[in-house]
This record gives C-alpha cells, structure tokens and sequence, in this order.
C-alpha cells in the first residue's frame, strides 16, 4: 500500500503530514512546527488529516517524546475517545417515530452540565445506577483517586458524580445503521470535570516549574511545558493521567450499558457483539517505535496498529466509520479521530444558519436549535476527503449514518 503522507521540513524534527485538506491552516501549521522544535522529539511529528487549531498542540498530531511528556499536548480531556456496539436489531425493529428512544435515552444518561447524581434522583431516572456505579468507583479508582488527591489536592472536584455521564460540546450518543441496516450504538464521552481538573492543574504546574529551569532551548509556547522523566512531579502526572484515561474507558461503559437499557424498552429483545470497541483519542502511553521506547501522544487521534478496531466519525449530519488498523509505521501506528473542525465554535454560530442546519440534519432525530449551530456539519471538514487521506492507515469496515443523535 502507498503512502499518502507528505515530509515537511520544520528547523527541527521533520513533519509527516496527511493532507485531506492541503495545505493545512496556518496556526496549526506553526503548532506542528513548535511542537517538532522540541529537542526531545523522537523522529518526526505526525499530523492526521483532520488537523485543526488545538491548545499549544495541535488536534489530529501524534506525538512521541524521549524522557519527557507534554501535559497540554494531552490536554484536557483526557482520555476522551469512543465506543460502539453493533446489535443483532435491524432497522425492521425500530418504530417508526424515534423521538420516544431518543426521549428515553436523554433522560437515562446525564448531558451537558448534568450529573449521574441528578438523573439518579429525578424520575425516570436510572433505578439501578447508584449501586452500579457505586461499585464501579470502589473498586476501580477510590484508592488511587484518594492517593492522588493527597499530594496534589487542588485536583479534587466531582468524581462519581459525573461517571456515565456524557457531557457537551462535540460529545454525543447515536444510534445508527451501517450498510446492511444494522443497529449499532455508538458514542463519544471522556473523563469529564475530573480529566478537566487533573489536566489543567498539570499543565499549569508544567509551566511553572519550566519557569524555573534554565533551557537550552526556546520554549516557541508556554503550553508546551513539558515534564521531564525521573522526577517525582512526572510520576505524579503519569499517575493522574492514567486515572483519568482508566475514569474515562469506565464512563463510556456505564453510559453504553444505560444506552442499551434505554433501547431495549422500545424494540424485540436483542443481542450485542461481545466486545464493544472502545478507544481513546486524547491520551499518553508508553510504546516502541523506530528503535526506541518512547511517550506517544495522541491528541485528536486513535491508535491503528494492524487489526486494531477504531472509530473515525464525521458529524451529526454525515456518518462515522468502524475502521481497522493497517499499522503505518509513519503514523506511530495512528490515524485521526473524526473529520476535524474547519470552523471554530464562534465562526461557526456566525457563519452557519438555523435553517442550514436543519437541512443538514434532515431525516436524522436530533435537535435542530440555535444551541446546536456550533456541532453542525458544516463546521465540520469533509468527512469522506478524510477517509480519502488516509487509506494507508486504516481500512473501512462498516460505513454508520445515523438515525438519533443526542448532544448535550
């Protein structure tokens, strides 16, 4: 299989890039060149092709590090990513009006600025949700968040509350059908309020103690303060991250098994694959690439070893794809995590709309208010000019458009 990607020379480390939508945005052009000025960057960054602006990284960059781990190129959301099930229903078994499912699952699965704690306390709320996640938070994280939050308590803030929830922004549960008409549910959340806290607190005392080091180097932006193997404030962020990344998986599936509940009271008993596939694309972890063991970032992108399964979807107007991973050497076995924005959050409520949007989502259960204008597709990148870019990085397994989209 031929490569698609294009070198870049950078004044540091060489750029790999693939272009869907050549040649990329300017700023986030400079922050692939600031980012591969790092002396610590191992062989070249990666750029996917829904590269878009991010905060001091890129969003759609991979990127390995020696001895050193970037808390902004993280960012945030830590650990955000998706998951999705296929179903042995079949669009036959759908009602014909699919309001009352998308009702049931907004009700079942807090959204926006919502916790578990209020759904489990209003009616029609989760009956089993408060043991389940009791359970959950016990025996997975309570001792590591307890030890984590004694030598850095300014992390603390909501916990359990917020586990199977989903959140705002470009977070959404779906339920769609591929191209044999297939039920699947599909959705995107990550660590919510807590991988907020624990990235902002890290990134904020990256920075701080960069102030104090004399550099060898020019830091080209403060949010690439990086921390550096072998000290004590690095394990901690390892630690921290790692607790979030683990937060995020288990809220992803606590909220699939509530989807599914939700789906269940409305169509004939049904099956579900036994492994839902569930990845990461805001995340750091420890792998061997071109020689060496090394930090891989992948900021707005998913890990596409040979046979992985990823999901790669575009907008609420325009499908998702299940993919398997072709394994690019190139790409730090990687490839992108959606369409990518074209337009910022602002320009898009500016530039898109009411009656675009509802013309774009027509014949897909979803809102089509003002409060939506942001997620439109139009602010979107064409999803299939990304696929296109990237044929070398994953195969496409099934094709998904979806039927009810819930946004918070």
């Amino acid at each position: 299989m031929s490569t698609k990607f294009s070198v870049h020379e950078s004044g540091g480390a060489p750029l790999k890039l693939w272009d869907s939508h050549a040649p990329f945005e300017a700023q986030a052009m400079q922050q692939l060149r600031n980012i591969a000025s790092l002396p610590f960057i191992h062989s070249h960054v990666a750029g996917m092709p829904d590269v878009h602006l991010g905060r001091g990284a890129t969003v759609g960059s991979v990127i390995a590090t020696k001895k050193a781990i970037i808390p902004a190129a993280v960012g945030v959301d830590i650990g955000c990513g998706m998951s999705a099930v296929r179903t042995s229903l079949t669009a036959g078994d759908l009602p014909d009006n699919l309001g009352a499912i998308r009702a049931d699952i907004e009700r079942a699965v807090p959204k926006g600025f919502e916790t578990s704690q209020k759904a489990n306390h209003s009616k029609g709320g989760w009956a089993s949700t408060p043991n389940s996640i009791g359970r959950v938070w016990h025996d997975r994280f309570e001792d590591r968040w307890r030890r984590i939050k004694s030598k850095h308590p300014k992390v603390d803030g909501k916990t359990t509350d917020q586990l199977g929830s989903m959140g705002g922004g470009n977070h959404f549960i779906e339920i769609c059908l591929d191209e044999e008409d297939r039920v699947w549910v599909m959705l995107h959340s990550g660590s919510r309020g807590t991988g907020n806290r624990i990235g902002t607190y890290f990134i904020d005392t990256a920075r701080e103690a960069i102030a104090k080091e004399r550099l060898d180097f020019h830091l080209a932006d403060r949010d690439l303060a990086f921390l550096s193997e072998g000290t004590e404030l690095f394990d901690d962020y390892i630690e921290a991250m790692s607790f979030a990344q683990d937060y995020a998986m288990a809220n992803r599936e606590i909220m699939m098994g509530r989807v599914l509940d939700a789906l269940r009271g409305h169509v004939p008993p049904f099956k579900t694959d036994k492994a839902a596939i569930n990845c990461h694309h805001n995340y750091a972890v420890r792998e061997h690439h071109f020689g060496e063991d090394v930090w891989v970032t992948r900021k707005g992108a998913v890990r596409a070893r040979e046979g992985d399964l990823g999901i790669i979807p575009g907008s609420m107007g325009t499908g998702s794809f299940i993919v398997e991973g072709a394994g690019s050497a190139d790409s730090f076995h990687s490839c992108s995590h959606g369409a990518g924005r074209v337009m910022s959050r602002t320009q898009a409520k500016k530039l898109i709309t009411l009656e675009q949007h509802q013309e774009a989502v027509k014949g897909i259960e979803c809102r089509t208010d003002a409060g939506v204008i942001d997620e439109s597709p139009a602010a979107y990148k064409d999803i299939g000019a990304v696929m296109e870019a990237q044929t070398d990085l994953v195969r496409i397994k099934h094709r998904l458009r979806q039927i009810i989209n819930i946004k918070g």
